[in-house]
């Protein structure tokens, strides 16, 4: 599964690229940043493995909203979680001004809000299982 990328007229596989890049590196992708090259559309994982090699899991996996956010998002909601809420001790932390830890506060929670806002790609699967227009078994068709 590649992504045709005009400019260069080649045919990628994103996903060999994505883990030769993380071998490279040995740090973990962030999931943040991973869109498509042509059509910035933000990319799904289809494939979960243990790092040990004994199992792999393929299918449809959702990003979690948090996920969604950039590993300095992610450090800095961590670090409030850890300190209780405490925008002092943030501040002590991170040695910057209320103002600004309010600030990074506040454009995190409208990312989130925005990242809630879109339904979830699966909810109108469940809703039509739900309302039993189709059946467990297509729904399982339909998501493997």
């Amino acid at each position: 599964m590649g992504c045709y990328l005009k400019e260069l007229n080649i045919d990628v596989d994103f996903f060999k690229v994505m883990r030769y890049i993380e071998q490279r590196t040995r740090e973990p992708m962030d999931i943040a940043k991973a869109f498509c090259p042509e059509c910035r559309a933000p990319m799904r994982i289809r494939r979960l493995v243990c790092p040990q090699g004994h199992v792999a899991m393929e299918g449809e996996f959702e990003v979690p909203t948090l996920a969604r956010l950039s590993l300095e998002e992610q450090l800095f909601v961590t670090a409030f979680v850890r300190c209780h809420g405490s925008i002092k001790r943030m501040e002590e932390l991170f040695e910057i001004s209320y103002p600004t830890v309010k600030n990074r506060l506040n454009a995190i929670g409208a990312k989130l809000d925005r990242a809630l806002d879109a339904p979830s790609p699966n909810l109108e699967l469940l809703e039509r299982l739900e309302r039993g227009e189709v059946t467990v078994e297509e729904v399982l068709a339909e998501l493997g």
